[in-house]
């Protein structure tokens, strides 16, 4: 099947310039070899295969400037597409993540390492999250390359092996290999894009300029144990069961910033209703709790006004028959930029009361918020109203951290741009059964790349 596609690829970049369908179908083949190669941290032996695959597309298109990074059981490839002459400008950096989150077989319906379309979707595991965009951004390059589209600037691809895990891959880039991917700023693939309702109506489209900090701690409890059948009167498990109840409670101090403030003054001119009415009295009074906690019940804002933490894991006691001498809980917390970390562990210590420690996992790394730049808003907002006139582009905060929080951390900007459109909230299923992708929504998705990357680099 490798041979096979080499020589699909060889005579397609022989072909001076392939019409806008064409493409799509090599976008598709793309998309397609890349779902069907099961990248998850289990299977390192997949991600050679794909980083190879695409490594083997790039080289057939005569851009053949490519590293591979093996690290921390898993491989990273940078991809860099040199100026015509002169650069005139700092490279871009073009983001995406090879890896995926497991999928079960005896879960899905269909195999969710096998790409299927089926009623207007293009079903798979990375269908959205983000293989769709791993497609987009390399199809951009193949296709502007066979267009002879000559770049001012370099053109930089970072594709990584582990962000769904470590993010080793977006750390060591960030600084170890900072001389091969340094950028003015960088496009990401996993962050922002466009929606509709059930009935169509367009939601708008986010630009990701602005990212939750990552932090987790363990919540521990310990006691002295001893044998289970004469209780003592206090108890690790019951300690921490009564310290997490407390967590699942407790609310932090809502919060807004240029990136929020604009989403939520655009969200509210389409609300009219309830929720309509927070958001214009949040906007009015930022430390209104209560207008922040009905706006947060809304599927399409949680986590949007505050930081957000939530126990996702558990540990604790040793024996059928003994009391438990330890017990404890991973907290996971995504940080409202600009908070910093042992502010939010303080507060939850305090919440917790003094029975249970709460240490942090690992040191956090702040994302500090991108500054708007005019030539990038320009770039996708022509793209976007190329494909859907009228609609309106605003900032968008992801609750959840990409790689690009790495970059932001070391001064360099990053623009969270995926093309993808998809019906709130029934296409939500990143990591989740059935992940999917429309397949009007993918094509329009390689247009995007396509044209945004030819009017930076241009």
């Amino acid at each position: 099947m490798r041979r096979l596609l080499l020589a699909v690829s060889a005579i397609a970049m022989a072909t001076p310039a392939l019409a806008a369908p064409d493409w799509h179908a090599k976008g598709r083949e793309i998309f397609e070899t890349a779902i069907n190669i099961p990248t998850t941290e289990s299977r390192p032996e997949e991600m050679k295969k794909l980083v190879s695959y695409l490594k083997s597309q790039f080289e057939a298109a005569g851009i053949k400037d490519v590293v591979v990074k093996d690290h921390d059981g898993t491989q990273s490839m940078i991809v860099r597409w040199k100026a015509e002459g002169k650069p005139s400008k700092k490279p871009i950096l073009l983001l995406g993540h090879m890896d995926v989150v497991e999928a079960k077989r005896e879960d899905w319906p269909r195999d969710p390492f096998k790409m299927v379309e089926e009623g207007g979707y293009l079903y798979g595991r990375g269908a959205i999250d983000m293989k769709s965009g791993i497609a987009a951004i390399a199809n951009s390059l193949l296709w502007l390359k066979a267009e002879g589209f000559k770049p001012k600037r370099d053109i930089i691809i970072l594709f990584t092996g582990d962000e769904e895990t470590t993010g080793n891959g977006a750390l060591r880039a960030a600084t170890e290999w900072r001389d091969l991917v340094d950028a003015e700023y960088a496009l990401n693939a996993d962050a922002g894009g466009g929606a509709f309702t059930k009935d169509m109506k367009p939601l708008g489209f986010g630009i990701q300029t602005s990212e939750k900090m990552y932090q987790s701690f363990w919540l521990t409890a310990r006691n002295p144990g001893g044998h289970s059948s004469r209780p003592r009167p206090d108890n690790a498990i019951y300690d921490l069961a009564t310290a997490l109840k407390k967590v699942e409670s407790h609310r932090f101090t809502p919060i807004l910033n240029e990136t929020t403030r604009a989403y939520f003054q655009y969200r509210q001119k389409q609300e009219k209703g309830p929720l309509g009415d927070a958001m214009r009295r949040w906007l009015a009074n930022e430390k209104d709790g209560e207008a922040a906690d009905i706006i947060e019940a809304s599927p399409l804002e949680v986590a949007q006004t505050r930081t957000r933490c939530v126990a996702t894991r558990l540990e604790g006691g040793h024996a059928d028959n003994a009391l438990p001498q330890m017990a404890k809980a991973m907290v996971n917390c995504r940080i409202f930029p600009g908070v910093e970390a042992k502010a939010v562990q303080d507060e939850l210590q305090k919440t917790v009361g003094g029975d249970v420690s709460v240490e942090p996992v690992a040191e956090a790394r702040p994302s500090p918020p991108s500054p708007l730049r005019p030539d990038v808003i320009k770039a996708v907002t022509d793209s976007i109203r190329k494909r859907h006139p009228g609609v309106e582009l605003t900032p968008q905060m992801s609750t959840g951290a990409t790689d690009g929080l790495f970059f932001r951390s070391v001064g360099i900007p990053v623009y969270g741009v995926s093309g993808a459109w998809i019906i709130s909230p029934d296409d939500e299923r990143a990591h989740g059964k059935d992940e999917r992708i429309p397949v009007k929504s993918f094509n329009g998705e390689l247009d995007h790349w396509h044209d945004i990357v030819k009017a930076l680099a241009g």
